[in-house]
């Protein structure tokens, strides 16, 4: 007996010793996992996406070395205002403390230009957005409302942002243009209104072209005021990502425009409050669009109600020029376009009921069939001029609701689910999101006291005859020397008018009558 005990002594020995580390290690670990949370060393998941992280999703490999994206540790607690807002919701955290110049050396670089008359309402949500999804640098060609003194001071003020005023410095370099001494502008000229835009449009992208070079951008986007790039097909949700994927004997990155479908008729703030957008021909198939086309259109006289071929965005290099507002081109070849099957431009068209009497408002015309050609390009533009021009505002509202407003949501849903109507929320989202943490108000806040004056573009400095290869030109300044421009088109006709093919303008999709059209027959060289 004495000889079986000693025998397991140290059996039992050994098994007290492991259970006593058994006991001990999972504690200590315990321990050591609870240090590490407490001096912030552990990564916990169920902090990740609190509202303390100051990451946006997609962004975790921009938040290495040499990342702006600022620490807890960084945060200041002075208590002064926030530059992006003071507002401290959890809501939607991703933008606190944002300064908006995060990975500014990253790589392209992207800007956007554009001709606006629109008020900081429509602006700066559209401004801000672009700055989320990797756009860094605006070329706002400023008029009307948008260049009165409460709101331009307020533009100048955004980092990134150069305002160009219309002034008579800007008028006579534009009358010296290249672009209007050429021909395949040219059917747009002497036209009110809509054709006169489109020229405005086209020069100032133009001019564009010249900032975007000297300010090292790599790719160049024209974009409204009512419309957002959707940057799908990539899962940062970032244009700069979508970009840089295209390969680099790309010239030219065609966007698809969804056209939104609002589903009211009060609608205040579209970016806002508009999810619902009827897809573009390119990316539906052909069964699908034009099996479905009396159901999208809904007695207007196309299945979009304004134009349907898209934006582009146009690697900047030596000889770019515009194409009209929709496309680029390049003097000295034909460029290598590709049409991305996903992304797309969402144009926010007539979201709003007092659009019809906005545009009536800005177009001289006699509301006649005749005369409405010679300021708007696409007939439902027309249709909606001569009705703001002639009915009383009853009639106006019943006619917004039947043309504009989806009221019919068994007609809606059977389009959502047959791909045509898709709903995007993500704009909807970040607009919301910046508005809630208080970005747009501490802009125009700060606004007040601090004016950067060298936000405002010199004309004559950035834009001299040795850089530009054309100036620019104000469809209003074209016409007081018409015939001496006339001839000196002429001159040039004979040489250049097979040369560089005729501007590409706002284009209808494809109609009922078109179902014999293949796919690739839509897409504009």
């Amino acid at each position: 007996m004495a000889g079986h005990h000693s025998s397991a002594s140290p059996h039992q020995a050994f098994a007290s010793r492991l259970l006593l580390l058994l006991t001990v290690l999972p504690l200590t670990l315990a321990c050591f996992a609870f240090l590490l949370q407490w001096r912030g060393g552990l990564n916990d998941p169920v902090t990740r996406w609190s509202p303390d992280r100051l990451e946006f999703p997609g962004m975790e490999d921009a938040a290495g070395a040499g990342s702006n994206v600022p620490s807890r540790g960084d945060r200041s607690g002075s208590g002064c205002v926030d530059v992006l807002g003071r507002s401290r919701t959890a809501s939607f955290p991703y933008y606190r403390d944002w300064k908006f110049d995060l990975g500014s050396d990253l790589r392209p670089q992207i800007c956007i230009t554009t001709s606006t008359s629109a008020g900081l309402e429509q602006i700066l949500p559209w401004i801000f957005y672009h700055k989320v999804i990797g756009v860094s640098t605006f070329f706002l060609f400023v008029e009307g409302k948008a260049a009165s003194p409460d709101v331009s001071k307020v533009l100048e003020s955004i980092p990134g942002v150069k305002v160009i005023y219309r002034t008579r410095e800007l008028e006579e370099q534009q009358a010296k243009s290249r672009i209007w001494n050429e021909t395949w502008l040219a059917s747009f000229f002497y036209k009110p209104c809509n054709y006169e835009l489109f020229v405005k449009q086209s020069l100032n992208m133009e001019m564009a072209i010249v900032m975007a070079r000297d300010t090292g951008m790599d790719w160049i986007i024209h974009l409204d005021t009512d419309e957002l790039i959707y940057p799908a097909g990539n899962r940062e949700y970032s244009v700069r990502q979508l970009l840089a994927d295209v390969p680099g004997n790309v010239d030219m990155v065609i966007f698809p425009n969804y056209e939104s479908s609002v589903e009211r008729d009060d609608v205040k703030e579209p970016f806002s409050e508009v999810s619902m957008f009827k897809k573009n021909y390119d990316h539906l198939t052909k069964d699908v669009y034009f099996g479905n086309y009396k159901d999208a259109t809904r007695g207007n006289p196309n299945y979009f109600l304004t134009y349907g071929n898209g934006k582009a965005a146009a690697r900047i290099q030596d000889h770019l020029r515009p194409n009209g507002a929709h496309r680029w081109h390049n003097y000295m070849k034909t460029p290598n376009e590709i049409k991305l099957e996903e992304a797309a431009v969402l144009h926010y068209t007539y979201p709003k009921f007092s659009d019809l009497t906005s545009r009536r408002d800005r177009c001289g015309c006699k509301p006649t069939k005749e005369d409405v050609k010679r300021c708007f390009m696409l007939e439902f533009d027309r249709a909606a001029f001569i009705i703001a021009s002639t009915a009383t505002e009853e009639e106006m509202l019943r006619w917004y609701r039947e043309r504009v407003v989806w009221t019919d949501k068994t007609v809606n849903l059977k389009l959502l689910r047959r791909g045509i109507l898709t709903r995007i929320y993500a704009p909807m989202v970040i607009v919301q999101g910046l508005r809630e943490t208080g970005v747009f108000s501490s802009v125009i806040a700060s606004a007040q006291t601090t004016l950067s004056k060298d936000k405002v573009v010199s004309i004559e400095s950035k834009n001299s005859s040795r850089k530009l290869e054309s100036g620019e030109v104000s469809s209003r300044k074209i016409g007081t020397n018409r015939e001496s421009q006339v001839i000196a088109r002429r001159v040039l006709e004979s040489t250049e008018s097979d040369i560089h093919p005729s501007a590409v303008p706002p284009l209808s999709p494809p109609g009922a009558d078109d179902s014999h059209l293949l796919s690739d027959e839509f897409r504009i060289q």
